[in-house]
């Protein structure tokens, strides 16, 4: 499949961004202090979405307004070996219930490594498919 260099540079836009939430998740765990893990938990689930979501955009393969990644995965079926993703969807929470008051429970410092380690496998996955493609 030929790719446009504009969908390439749509593309590396979802990716970058999920590698700032990522970065801004991983750094967060190295506060001395009052770690907010709701947010580590919460910047780890955005950086597995924009990975997807880069991955369909890439696929051409339109997507709707969702924070949740079991839709995202569903909608990858044709394109990506789900394999070792099972888990992953199971970040979705974070994507809302972190982040305002009354919807929140409470995150852990074991549930953000958690979400990072999800995080992390939805990007491997996205770079091996990205590798074979390009």
């Amino acid at each position: 499949m030929s790719v446009s260099k504009e969908i390439l540079e749509k593309v590396n836009k979802w990716t970058n961004f999920a590698e700032e939430d990522l970065r801004l998740a991983k750094h967060s765990l190295t506060l001395a202090s009052n770690c907010p893990f709701r947010l580590t938990a919460y910047h780890a689930q955005q950086c597995a979405e924009k990975y997807l979501k880069a991955f369909l955009v890439y696929n051409q393969i339109d997507f709707p307004y969702t924070h949740s990644l079991t839709r995202l995965l569903e909608l990858t079926s044709k394109s990506l070996k789900r394999d070792k993703l099972e888990e992953v969807g199971t970040l979705s929470v974070y994507a809302i219930t972190t982040r305002y008051p009354g919807e929140d429970e409470e995150v852990s410092k074991e549930d953000a490594e958690e979400a990072i380690r999800l995080a992390e496998i939805v990007k491997k996955r996205i770079q091996e498919e990205f590798a074979k493609l390009m």
